[in-house]
């Protein structure tokens, strides 16, 4: 069995104090007559998160507990909180049946706050593994946004956008070794749109990380390419082990000073570009564009030797031999093969695009 230090930190004091779950932590009163609050993980502007077991179940099972508290207390502003922390709880039941998405277990209100119960997923952080073993190579960052981007591909073809996306809310299981996404910002910014008073100032009901969400974020205007913008600058983290504030930015325009921390391959380094850029029109719009790029470097050397100028029909080599009228070589084949299927691609996301995102928000 996991044994869990009682000792907590100054730190988290106040919530041990302030919080039902808090005062709970390390008794063995059960909340809700089945959960047995072990500890702190973590906290936020807009919550706390505790590690609890399931006692009513065989084996006692691990689950995350998130308490969120909305700051609300007007009778219109709590309806309002209820019925999109209800809306936003669903939605997150239906993500969480992919592999790389925890999985929501319950959810429900009491006392005047929210509660979202979740799968414990047993692991590190990609923050804590570039602190303990350093920077990755192009390779392996080539590896980890091949394993992100699908379930990001997944969460936007959903109409969810996460919203905070970072080193710290990416976890690579120790049982199997998947990379697993977590934390959504969409419940908590549902939440704070429910106040009984917004500020003026959009940052007060902002949610996300600064330095990882991308201008349109801050002004409560994200789209699915904030966070492709997110994943970008996770992978320049990764790359050179430098959170997103420690880098030099271009004065006029705002972009991140970052190619001369690292050396890569040209073609990464435009699609990192593209990723991370300040500009909506010049940054990727869909996971599909990045994927597409990122796969499209292997038939580089291909493409190149399609595009030459020599007529179809003509062998390439010495030999004077005759070939069939209307012969293609493979090499061509191939390369009309890959435009053709590109032009699909295309046509697929302009439908997707003409369709409204139901954003989990």
């Amino acid at each position: 069995m996991t044994r869990f230090p009682n000792k907590v930190s100054n730190f988290h004091d106040d919530i041990l104090q302030e919080t039902q779950l808090g005062q709970l932590c390390g008794s063995k009163l059960l909340f809700r007559d089945r959960y047995e609050i072990l500890r702190i993980l973590g906290r936020g502007g807009f919550g706390v998160t505790f590690l609890a077991k399931n006692m009513n179940l065989p084996g006692n099972p691990l689950c995350v507990i998130k308490q969120l508290c909305p700051k609300v207390t007007k009778p219109k502003s709590w309806q309002r909180a209820c019925v999109r922390f209800e809306k936003e709880a669903k939605t997150l039941g239906k993500l969480g049946t992919h592999s790389q998405i925890p999985m929501l277990l319950d959810y429900f209100e009491t006392n005047g706050e929210f509660y979202l119960v979740q799968e414990y997923v047993r692991g590190s952080t990609i923050a804590r593994d570039i602190r303990k073993s350093g920077p990755k190579n192009e390779e392996a960052v080539k590896q980890f946004l091949r394993e992100l981007l699908p379930v990001l591909q997944y969460i936007h073809k959903n109409g969810v956008i996460h919203r905070d996306i970072k080193p710290h809310n990416l976890l690579r299981c120790d049982d199997d070794g998947r990379l697993v996404l977590i934390d959504f910002g969409a419940v908590k910014e549902e939440l704070a749109k429910s106040s009984d008073e917004l500020s003026k100032s959009v940052t007060t009901n902002f949610v996300g990380t600064m330095g990882f969400a991308p201008p349109e974020q801050f002004s409560l205007r994200p789209v699915y390419g904030s966070d492709i913008y997110a994943v970008g600058v996770t992978s320049l983290f990764l790359l050179t082990g430098k959170a997103p504030l420690e880098f030099d930015y271009d004065g006029n325009t705002g972009e991140i000073d970052w190619q001369k921390e690292v050396q890569i391959s040209e073609h990464f380094a435009k699609v990192l570009t593209k990723m991370v850029k300040i500009s909506l029109d010049e940054r990727y719009k869909t996971t599909e564009d990045v994927m597409w790029d990122l796969g499209m470097e292997s038939y580089l050397p291909t493409l190149t030797n399609c595009m030459t100028s020599q007529r179809l029909g003509v062998n390439s080599s010495s030999s004077s031999e005759e070939l069939p009228e209307g012969y293609v070589s493979p090499v061509t084949k191939t390369a009309i093969a890959i435009r053709e299927w590109r032009e699909k691609l295309k046509q697929t996301q302009a439908q997707m695009k003409r369709k409204p995102p139901k954003f989990i928000s």
